[in-house]
């Protein structure tokens, strides 16, 4: 089964730990379960104006599927699925509906993009979500951690745009590139990345490889 025109897969993020390489280098890393998915539909140019596969991850129960989905996800044979994601191929003639995609894709020592959610941090203040320094604590201060002036004077005596303010803070998309696979394990469907990637212990993540190419190892 060749797979090398594929350029990503889905995955969830188990958490961090470390590993120890040669002459006792300590490397930390995100464990990603990545895969297996499957694929659900097959975008071609004649039909669609692209090449591209729509691959389904996280097998949902029956029961949780509605029918207009279910009537979509037949024809591959798979059941339903908790995520549905398009990654574009050059040819998806290559590829069989159903057909399993699993960690072996992508090989040690290649870089890859990772796209995930960042953890939502609610509404927060300017100190949180920006960092900026807080107001004395003593001597009768009140604004301890209050953003200050915001405005101009008489000209242009308005806010200017993109502001720094309290707002809401986190749950978007994020995407960390050309991180290292440190390690793959195909009978397990994980992958070891190294560095933190973006998003909660759980959540999906998304990998892409990197046309990026390091002249060290």
């Amino acid at each position: 089964m060749e797979t090398a025109r594929l350029k990503g897969l889905m995955g969830k993020k188990l958490g961090m730990t470390r590993i120890f390489g040669p002459f006792g280098l300590i490397f930390p890393v995100t464990v990603i379960q990545l895969g297996p998915c499957y694929v659900t539909q097959k975008k071609t140019r004649d039909r669609d104006g692209y090449e591209a596969l729509q691959l389904g991850f996280e097998p949902l129960a029956e029961r949780k599927v509605n029918k207009p989905l279910a009537g979509h996800l037949a024809a591959a044979g798979k059941g339903g699925f908790r995520y549905l994601r398009e990654f574009k191929v050059d040819d998806t003639a290559e590829f069989d509906l159903g057909q399993e995609l699993t960690a072996d894709l992508f090989t040690i020592g290649e870089r890859v993009h990772v796209t995930g959610t960042t953890k939502g941090r609610g509404f927060a203040g300017v100190t949180k979500r920006h960092g900026f320094a807080r107001g004395p604590e003593t001597h009768g201060c009140t604004t301890h951690r209050a953003p200050g002036s915001i405005g101009t004077s008489a000209t242009p005596s308005r806010v200017l745009k993109g502001q720094r303010l309290p707002g809401h803070m986190g749950d978007v998309k994020k995407t960390t590139k050309n991180l290292k696979v440190i390690d793959v394990r195909p009978s397990e469907n994980v992958i070891l990345i190294q560095g933190a990637v973006p998003g909660a212990k759980g959540g999906l993540v998304i990998l892409r490889k990197s046309e990026y190419r390091s002249s060290g190892s």
